[in-house]
């Protein structure tokens, strides 16, 4: 008669030695790819921060809005160029890109506020949340500099004010736009800018929720746990190929500045962050040192 519910009961308390390790850290998330445009998936990503923010930790949400920036460049006829992943950004393509994280930063705040309770989420975006400061990035081959326009690496990080919003219970959710001294604003990578936070702030978790299960052997089965040295090496021999490169190096560079842990998810599956904080197998690739 209450077999299911029982089920229900160990599925909780297999999710209690998690809960006690996690309770008080900081889980630094990077939210974008599908996981972001469908709005029954995003009501799922962000109910489980809500929830983790109930169960006594600090999430963090960091996210980009590309196909977003995509589909209103395209609307006003400006060309989507990228070089070596990057979007070259001139500054009417900046303007957009301000205008629509604005927009999607405002629309993820809600969806926190509605799922958490009024003044949970607390929007950073642009020039106004002063978060991330940048400069400009650049590239070179063979001795020549490539100009990518508006697009930034992070410098610093404003860690006292991020501080400051969590101590308050609130749930920062921060778009990839960076500032300089100068009044200058940046395109910066979200995979980067996520990485970048979770070091400055010491984070228990970095998650970058993606449109793939994880990292994947030469035989086509997900890596459920993987090492430093293993990640490096694989990227060698080719294992690690195309765009997985970039997020397994921003998860190198958030292990070597402190973070315990980092944690690439296929955002599409639902709860997925919870499945992968709060069960002994996990569902993606967790990065260790």
């Amino acid at each position: 008669m209450f077999e299911k519910l029982i089920k229900r009961a160990e599925v909780v308390i297999e999710a209690l030695p998690y809960l006690k390790k996690f309770y008080g850290k900081i889980i630094v998330i990077k939210y974008g790819g599908n996981a972001m445009v469908d709005p029954k998936l995003r009501a799922k990503v962000l109910k489980d921060v809500v929830l983790l923010r109930y169960l006594g930790m600090h999430p963090i949400l960091l996210h980009g809005g590309g196909p977003s920036i995509t589909r209103e460049l395209k609307r006003r006829n400006i060309e989507s160029k990228f070089i070596e992943g990057l979007r070259v950004t001139d500054p009417a393509t900046m303007e957009v890109v301000e205008k629509v994280l604005s927009r999607v930063n405002s629309g993820i705040v809600s969806v926190i506020n509605r799922e958490g309770g009024s003044g949970k989420g607390k929007g950073i975006s642009g020039k106004k949340g002063r978060v991330i400061r940048a400069r400009k990035h650049t590239i070179v081959r063979k001795g020549q500099k490539i100009d990518l326009g508006f697009v930034g690496d992070v410098r610093s990080i404003d860690v006292k004010s991020l501080r400051d919003t969590i101590s308050k219970g609130r749930i920062p959710v921060i778009s990839s736009i960076g500032f300089d001294g100068n009044g200058s604003v940046y395109n910066i990578n979200a995979d980067s800018a996520a990485a970048e936070i979770a070091g400055a702030l010491q984070a228990a978790k970095l998650i970058l929720l993606t449109n793939v299960r994880g990292v994947y052997d030469k035989k086509d089965r997900l890596i459920s746990v993987i090492n430093a040295s293993k990640v490096r090496r694989y990227i060698r021999n080719g294992t690690i190929s195309g765009g997985m490169i970039p997020k397994v190096r921003c998860g190198l560079s958030a292990l070597k500045d402190g973070v315990e842990k980092v944690h690439i998810l296929d955002g599409r599956i639902p709860h997925a962050l919870l499945l992968e904080l709060f069960t002994d197998i996990g569902i993606g690739t967790m990065v260790e040192r």
